[in-house]
Formats: structure tokens, sequence, C-alpha cells
């Protein structure tokens, strides 16, 4: 109860931490497609959104002590529209995590689970910038004491507890939410292409007229090769893990990006770092050299040609990465001498 009494600048901290940890790793469990760093990304997020659970008693004391002023020195709406955007968050969340197939349907599409969560979230951040706004809290000495420092490990443990709770629960009841891959992912279409789902990345569209063929450009020259011959036998088993939140393992087949530049660029030059492969729609994204001899540039998937949706003639296959990577309908590929990372996290076309 004592506890209770003291809630305010603290538990207001708090709380934006665990917003600002739940929406940081958000955005990079759409980036990172390794098992082991989406999985650590992953619990992260799970743990940095149920955690604010275990803030609603401080939270709420707060809310009253706000209420009683007054109506001039009142909190503006948004703390009302951020509060409602993070319950959102969170049921959205769990309900994504159980396994929950769709939440509502509009013209006789279910929207999912994650969809809601990933919306709310983005309104929710500007929810949050005006809520702050003028609430300035700087620094204070008493934020580096013992026992404030006690106090955040305590609910970082509580948030981690929560989290393996709500995995525990799956498990026993045998949610389908048991079976999601580490980064959150359900499987939809292992070994069947034609079973995945067609998806694109933002304002991404399937175009009407794919490239015929892959424009390939490096060390001042340019070569054009056609789509068809692409397919030079080279297979790479590797996880589709989309950030629609479905994933497929494949076994894919074509020509990986090493073979193509040592054939028909005579090599990538010694001062290459990158190879930016681009979609005929402008979607990009830059490959480090290092990684050009596992990529590949994929025509077949289980041993059947792509489908358009699925970026027929020619896509890209990325291992390791989350499938905002996987460029489909790839129109160029170049060789750059500029840094990998020099690009904007996600695609912005």
């Amino acid at each position: 109860m004592r506890g209770l009494q003291r809630a305010g600048r603290r538990s207001n901290l708090a709380l934006l931490g665990l917003l600002l940890v739940a929406g940081g790793t958000g955005v990079l469990g759409f980036a990172l497609g390794t098992p082991t760093a989406g999985r650590v990304v992953a619990v992260a997020h799970g743990a940095a959104g149920l955690g604010q659970l275990l803030l609603v008693p401080w939270k709420t004391v707060v809310v009253r002590r706000a209420r009683a002023r007054p109506t001039a020195l009142r909190a503006p709406s948004a703390a009302y529209w951020l509060t409602g955007l993070v319950v959102v968050c969170i049921v959205s969340g769990v309900l994504h995590s159980a396994g929950a197939a769709g939440i509502w349907a509009t013209s006789g599409t279910p929207i999912a689970a994650l969809q809601v969560h990933v919306g709310a979230a983005i309104v929710l951040v500007l929810a949050l910038a005006v809520h702050i706004w003028g609430r300035h809290q700087r620094p204070r000495k008493i934020d580096l004491r013992r026992r404030t420092l006690l106090g955040a490990g305590a609910l970082a443990g509580g948030s981690l507890a929560l989290w393996g709770l709500t995995e525990g629960v799956w498990r026993l009841t045998g949610a389908p939410g048991a079976r999601r891959s580490g980064t959150g992912s359900y499987e939809r279409g292992t070994d069947d292409p034609a079973a995945m789902p067609v998806t694109q990345w933002a304002s991404d569209t399937v175009p009407e007229d794919p490239p015929a063929q892959v424009r390939l450009a490096g060390g001042g020259q340019e070569v054009v090769v056609r789509a068809r011959d692409l397919d030079r036998g080279d297979e790479v088993r590797a996880r589709l893990d989309c950030t629609g939140g479905w994933y497929a393992d494949q076994q894919w087949r074509g020509t990986t990006l090493q073979r193509l530049v040592d054939e028909q660029l005579g090599g990538a030059g010694p001062d290459a770092q990158c190879i930016q492969v681009t979609s005929v729609t402008g979607f990009s994204r830059r490959i480090p050299l290092r990684d050009a001899g596992h990529t590949l540039l994929a025509t077949h998937a289980a041993d059947q040609p792509l489908s358009l949706g699925h970026g027929a003639p020619v896509r890209l296959v990325a291992p390791g990465r989350r499938g905002v990577w996987w460029v489909k309908w790839v129109d160029r590929v170049e060789v750059l001498d500029s840094p990998w990372w020099l690009q904007p996290p996600f695609p912005l076309q």
C-alpha cells in the first residue's frame, strides 16, 4: 500500500521505458530473421508489452490524482487515447501469440490480430508524442539509487515471468501459439509454394507486366540477362519469414549473386562492398558482399516455377533475413562500393 501511495514520476518513467522497449523491439523484429537474434527480440517485445500490466495499480493511482485536479490542470484527452491504444496493442498482441486467425472481417476478408497490433502501435506513437509534449522529465540523482535500480530489475524480471506464463498457457492448452517460430510467425506452406500467402510490403503491388530480363551493373559495365537463363541449378533451403506473421521453408533454385557477378562481370571488383537488388516496382535492398555466395536469385521453389504473386520470374532469397529483404520481381542487380547498411531500415518506395 505504501508503494502505491508513492506512485508518480517513477511509475510514469517505468511505463514510458516499457513502451519504448516494446516499440523499439517491434521495429527491430521486422529486420532480424536469424533464429537467435529474432528470438531474443521477440521475447523482449512480448515481455515489455505484458510488463505494462504490472504497472496498472500504480498508474491507476496517478490517474486518480490527475482527475482530482482542477479541470484546467488535468491531463489532456491524448492520455485517454493513449490508454486505449495501449490496451488494443496488448490485447491484439496476445491474440496473435495465441494463434487467433482474425479479429473481425471486412468485405469477407479477416483482419489479422497482427495487423491490428501494428496499426495501433503506429497511432500510439503519435498519441505518446502528444501526451509527453511539455512534460519534460530531467534526470535526477535519485534515478540511480539502489532502490530505484532494484525496482527496475524487479519490473524486468516480472515482465519476463509474465511472458513465460502466457507461453506456458499456450503449451498447456495446445493453442496454435505454442507452435509459432522464434520470431512469432506461424507456418504456412512449407514445401508447398502454392499454399504460401501472397503478401507485399506496404505500398508494393504485384506488377501487371513483370520483367523478362535482369540488368546487371558494376565496375563500369552493364549487361542484360534473360530471367529464364537464371536457373543455373544453385539451390538453398531457406525460411521465408514474412513480417505478416507467417513463415515457410522451401528448397529454392536459381543462381547465387556470387555466380552471377563472377560470370557476367568477371567479379565484383576490389572496392565492392555490397550488391543492391531492385524490383520492377522500385523496392530495393542491399546485401553485404560477404553474403553473395549463399544469397540466391531464385526462379523456382520446391521444383516449381515461381508464381507471379511470389515474385516470378525472379525473386531474391536471403537466408537468415526477414521477408522484407526478399525482393520480388527483380529487375536490376548492381554492385556498389558503398556499405550495405547505407540504406533506410525499411524500403520507402
